[in-house]
């Protein structure tokens, strides 16, 4: 036992899924404290979409810090944060016809959800939300309420209150739009449901397993929303920031959200940085009703302003969706070789494989982590093996980690088929 297994609370997760004491870090890869090279799908939770340590956020932090560059400054003005916010404006509002305002709610994605949250109640006047089967968006007290997830929503230890779920895109199977119900609840005065001041939405449901939502679905969503004057909350946290392929995974659907939640790869460096996108006419609050002592956090406004470079042009979309296209072939290509009971799943560079027997998923897993190739599962059942590589990643490096995982699907169905026998 090693003395952060020792000291450190049993709430630790995935380092029981990864057992190696981590030393640095480059790229699409983690090196341990003994040398060794783990090849990395899983960027951090999405946190790293453009790899680990890159080098020009780097050195515009190594700048900053080194200039003696404010680190800390609560809500007060500050040059880091003036260059972030009017870069944002530039490379990300601007061209996509966007007219949002910017509130920095505190160091992580829950944060943000959590001040969304208040700030729709706050618009309404209403208290209801309305969120999505197998939904995942934190793990404080009211981004649990609109999280499925039943075994996060049992750690409150309290109850969770005032939101109901709605069926997810597919939820009920192909032949089923979800939607019908939703509008029936709306519109029936009947229903039972209180008239909710927003729905709060992922586009592509990354813990709950690759669930994706499809445009028109999202389009009607939308619509039936701005019919019944209730907000729409994208939580965009792990699947934006470039993600499925655009800045924002609404884009393709022509989505305009009312509000809309970014951290994770925000700072692109794996430093801790969260917002919440408004639209102007919703930026209700008064002085310092919602704060936060780490709202104003320097060096994530360096390097977000850094990272911004990747999106002065539609370069880094184009070769994610390239990328994604050669994952989904590869991984399609397995499915059909294999014969196994599974499905494909995903959008952009998330995307997954979900097995009919959950135990696989995870099995293949840790076969893979055997070889040094760090992936996760995800979904309610763990029965989702989720690749969540970095954009960046170089052509033969993706393909060294789908060469991984097709030998460890090959060795796991093989034992499985000896099991039987």
């Amino acid at each position: 036992m090693n003395s952060i297994e020792r000291l450190e609370s049993e709430v630790r997760g995935y380092c029981r899924d990864f057992p190696a004491m981590f030393d640095r870090a480059q790229g699409a890869w983690l090196y341990d404290e003994q040398g060794n090279a783990w090849l990395d799908f899983f960027a951090g939770a999405g946190a790293l979409n453009y790899g680990h340590n890159p080098a020009p956020l780097k050195q515009a932090l190594l700048d900053y810090l080194a200039r003696d560059g404010v680190a800390h400054s609560l809500d007060m003005f500050s040059v880091a944060k003036r260059e972030f916010l009017e870069r944002f404006q530039r490379v990300i509002l601007a061209p996509r016809g966007l007219e949002y305002k910017v509130q920095f709610t505190g160091p992580t994605g829950t944060n943000a959800v959590e001040a969304a949250l208040k700030l729709a109640r706050k618009v309404t006047g209403r208290e209801h939300i309305l969120s999505f089967t197998n939904s995942f968006h934190g793990m404080t007290l009211g981004s649990l309420a609109v999280t499925g997830n039943g075994f996060k929503r049992r750690g409150a230890g309290v109850s969770l209150h005032d939101v109901t779920p709605m069926p997810f895109d597919g939820y009920l199977g192909r032949d089923v739009n979800t939607l019908d119900y939703l509008e029936a609840v709306l519109d029936d005065e009947g229903s039972g449901v209180d008239k909710p001041a927003a729905v709060i939405l992922e586009t592509v449901q990354a813990e709950g397993g690759v669930n994706v939502a499809g445009f028109e679905w999202l389009k009607r969503l939308a619509a039936l929303l701005k019919r019944h004057g209730v907000l729409l909350i994208v939580d965009d946290i792990q699947v934006g920031c470039g993600r499925t392929g655009p800045f924002f995974s609404f884009e393709p659907a022509g989505l305009k959200p009312d509000i809309v939640c970014l951290s994770k790869s925000l700072s692109g460096y794996g430093v801790p940085l969260a917002v919440v996108l408004m639209k102007p006419e919703h930026d209700v609050w008064a002085p310092g009703e919602h704060n936060g002592t780490f709202r104003g956090h320097n060096p994530a406004f360096v390097t977000a302003a850094a990272a911004l470079q990747f999106w002065e042009n539609d370069a880094l979309a184009r070769d994610t969706a390239r990328k994604a296209g050669h994952v989904a072939s590869r991984l399609k290509d397995l499915l059909n070789h294999t014969g196994m009971a599974a499905a494909w799943r995903g959008r952009g560079l998330i995307q997954g494989l979900a097995f009919e027997d959950a135990a696989l998923a995870g099995r293949i897993a840790a076969a893979c982590v055997e070889r040094k190739l760090i992936i996760e599962t995800a979904g309610v059942q763990n029965d989702v093996l989720k690749l969540l590589p970095s954009l960046t990643i170089r052509d033969a490096e993706l393909d060294q980690g789908l060469d991984i995982i097709q030998t460890c699907v090959r060795d796991v169905l093989d034992r499985k088929a000896r099991a039987a026998a």
